[in-house]
């Protein structure tokens, strides 16, 4: 293997049946949220809100979104990601770890219809607080923290700092390390939680520092996935793997600081929610933007191999809407929407990645290859919807529109308004009709194991 050869090796047998079941479980959290996608951005409409009678649920309906195209998405991805860590031949645990963890993403997904439909919409993992929707978390998450402790445990050899692939490997495990970090947090917040607060107080204080350490998880999975996707599209990364390596060391460093804030803060005080929110502000880009530029000095110097296109065009994505989410970042005033433009857009990164990089795994995991001109047409509609949506929204938010509002609550008064939602809503829409295709291609590839298209 090159040394700078930033790619990880796909086990076979038990654990490569296993990395496939995580990735049927992904792209089921992606069907789900899509579906209420659409009632959110209806809802969210000028002129066509006033039309429907079921803007009410909209709350119901974005709790639902946000935990299945958000958390269980993400998670599972980063299950599959860690069956690539496991020994040859492992996967017994990991396999009742699926099983658990899909239990409990159907249950989140059915959750209105089996309880109060009581919505919050607290950060990080917003709830409906019925029975059936808070045993769905439990279960998915057991599920997804049992699998990255038995990926950690039962892991395979590591190829060294010298190889790309090591350099990815320590980038992975030190992922999945603060993945069970921000669980122990969500444990140690609900048991040091104060009394006499409740509704979404209550849930704010409770998921906000855990929630604060899983983004360095998914940061430093993302990196992997660019990594990754620029060695994998014929891009040479500059960077060597020992200096990629200390950057996913100092990626993690500031999770350290978790434990500190938390045994001095109790959650829910301001200086607990400022110090989490400061530790993501100033250390989550810590490593993300070397290897950021690295990457796009990658692709920028790649031959645009149409092999080898869709690689390429999420690479790029990606990394434009991280960058966009960023910058975004530092223009928040006030509880507007120009917070979900920042998240949105750093969310839609790490997906735009992974899809990148199930289109190159979906082979090596025994499917059909997708279709290269078909997976580009995707992914420029839903990264371009996508970028439109987080315009749309920032521009939104500098007029004024508040945020978790939908119908007249908006205060669409002026035509400036309406024109900036209304192009948050076709933004969204583009990108739901990517997505949906995003899934056709994966079923299609799915379909038929081991034929090429």
């Amino acid at each position: 293997m090159n040394a700078h050869d930033f790619t990880l090796p796909i086990p076979t047998g038990s654990a490569r049946r296993l990395a496939a079941g995580w990735l049927f479980l992904a792209l089921y959290s992606l069907i789900g949220a899509g579906l209420v996608v659409i009632l959110i951005l209806i809802a969210r409409m000028p002129v066509i809100h006033d039309l429907i009678p079921w803007t009410g649920s909209f709350k119901t309906a974005l709790v639902i979104h946000v935990d299945l195209s958000v958390l269980v998405w993400f998670l599972s991805f980063a299950g599959l990601l860690a069956c690539l860590n496991l020994r040859e031949g492992s996967g017994r645990v990991g396999l009742a770890a699926l099983g658990i963890s899909a239990i409990g993403a159907l249950l989140i997904t059915f959750s209105p219809f089996l309880g109060v439909d009581a919505p919050h919409m607290n950060n990080y993992v917003p709830v409906l607080e019925n029975g059936a929707f808070f045993l769905g978390l439990m279960l998915f998450l057991t599920g997804v923290g049992v699998m990255s402790l038995y990926s950690l445990l039962i892991a395979r050899p590591s190829e060294g700092w010298s190889a790309g692939a090591g350099a990815l490997r320590l980038g992975l495990r030190s992922g999945l390390l603060i993945l069970i970090l921000s669980l122990l947090t969500w444990i140690w917040s609900y048991a040091t939680l104060p009394q006499g607060i409740e509704g979404v107080i209550y849930y704010e204080a409770l998921f906000w520092g855990g929630g604060h350490v899983l983004q360095f998880t998914h940061t430093q999975l993302v990196i992997v996935a660019w990594l990754w996707l620029a060695s994998a599209s014929g891009g040479a990364v500059n960077l060597t793997p020992r200096i990629m390596a200390m950057l996913f060391l100092l990626g993690a460093l500031p999770v350290a600081l978790a434990p500190i804030l938390h045994s001095r803060f109790l959650p829910g005080d301001p200086g607990f929610q400022a110090g989490f929110a400061d530790l993501m502000k100033y250390g989550g880009g810590v490593a993300a933007l070397p290897a950021g530029v690295a990457a796009f000095m990658a692709w920028k110097n790649s031959v645009a191999d149409p092999r080898f296109q869709p690689l390429r065009v999420a690479l790029i994505l990606s990394l434009v809407l991280f960058g966009v989410g960023g910058v975004i970042g530092f223009l928040i005033q006030g509880i507007n929407v120009t917070i979900p433009s920042h998240y949105h857009g750093s969310i839609v990164s790490v997906t735009v990645a992974y899809m990148g990089l199930s289109y190159h795994l979906l082979p090596a995991l025994g499917f059909r290859t997708p279709d290269s001109r078909w997976a580009v047409r995707q992914l420029w509609l839903y990264g371009g919807g996508s970028l439109l949506h987080v315009f749309g929204l920032a521009w939104s938010g500098m007029l004024g529109v508040q945020r978790k509002t939908a119908g007249e609550a908006q205060g669409l008064v002026t035509l400036t308004k309406k024109l900036a939602m209304g192009i948050t809503g076709a933004g969204g829409l583009i990108a739901v009709i990517g997505g949906i295709l995003f899934l056709v291609i994966c079923y299609r590839a799915i379909r038929k194991r081991g034929s090429n298209a």
